[in-house]
């Protein structure tokens, strides 16, 4: 339909109307209408596109902001080495293969980077992905091997992986060296080995799907130096919150519903912030041991428990 094609003449419209502009809807952008979005302020919606025209992705490559561009499947290497040069978020989160060449052109890039809808890649995709510089989502993967493991050990920069339902001793232990933010939120279960790695690991660690985890493990992860996410917990130990009083970092704990007195009383001698926004009771003993002026408990509905 003509109407899922972006034009220049649509986009000049849309730059006089004070209305926001939505370009989400559609398909295809002619080459013109593509360079005369360059000066556009702020994030380029554009995740209905689903062809891109090189000389369409240089012009866009030019914009300040972030470029969403999630309903790419596939794209040209020509098309990658000129989007490498954005400025900012590049959301691709619709690819589903990746060449050596557009994967080495990516690694490149300077910013956020989302390939989440890469299922499956190769170790040498994987080696020169390690490479980039910046937030790097690739939360579609559903297995990492110790040679890719290795490679994303080196990146430098938040590290999203939550495609993962569960990861090998071997590859927690290399993950663990990781320099900067890892999103794990898809691990079930964590054995003592892997939680001794992440406990060295330095930044945040987001393990929210894990529902359950013995004290030995939650002595582990509280040696931890970073944000903490453990928000799909529903049950706390006294000796668990223990551990935990120690952690360094804000500590998610937001799955709870419960507490008992005891671990109230640890959990007020964490020195930084602590997210208890699911508790659905809290005694008079909690209560006090909350109120402290060095207590940084958040707990938005506190008097309605």
């Amino acid at each position: 339909m003509e109407n899922e094609r972006l034009t220049l003449e649509i986009v000049e419209r849309c730059f006089l109307s004070s209305n926001p502009y939505e370009f989400d809807e559609f398909a295809t952008i002619d080459d013109p209408a593509a360079k005369s979005l360059i000066p556009y302020a702020g994030d380029l919606f554009l995740s209905g596109l689903t062809s891109l025209s090189d000389a369409a992705a240089e012009s866009l490559s030019n914009h300040e902001g972030g470029l969403i561009l999630s309903g790419l499947t596939q794209i040209s290497d020509a098309a990658a080495e000129s989007l490498r040069r954005h400025n900012g978020e590049l959301d691709l989160s619709g690819l589903t293969f990746l060449s050596n060449v557009a994967a080495t052109s990516f690694s490149k890039h300077k910013g956020q980077l989302g390939l989440s809808g890469l299922t499956q890649i190769s170790d040498v995709v994987a080696e020169i992905l390690g490479r980039h510089d910046g937030d790097l989502d690739l939360s579609g993967l559903k297995y990492l091997s110790d040679a890719a493991a290795i490679s994303f050990g080196k990146h430098k920069g938040k590290l999203g992986l939550s495609g993962l339902t569960q990861i090998s001793d071997v590859v927690a232990e290399i993950l663990g060296r990781h320099d900067g933010d890892l999103d794990l939120p898809g691990l079930k279960y964590l054995s003592d080995a892997a939680a001794i790695s992440f406990g060295k690991h330095k930044g945040k660690l987001g393990l929210s799907g894990l529902t359950q985890i013995s004290d030995v493990v939650v002595e582990i992860l509280g040696r931890h130096d970073g944000d903490l996410d453990l928000s799909g917990l529903t049950n706390l130990s006294d000796g668990a919150a223990k551990s935990l009083s120690e952690h360094k970092g804000y500590l998610n704990l937001s799955g709870l519903t419960i507490l008992s007195d005891a671990a109230a009383e640890s959990l007020s001698e964490h020195r930084e912030l602590v997210y208890l926004s699911g508790l659905t009771s809290l005694s008079d003993a909690a209560k006090e041991s909350f109120s402290k002026p060095a207590c940084f408990i958040y707990l938005p509905d506190y008097d309605q428990i």
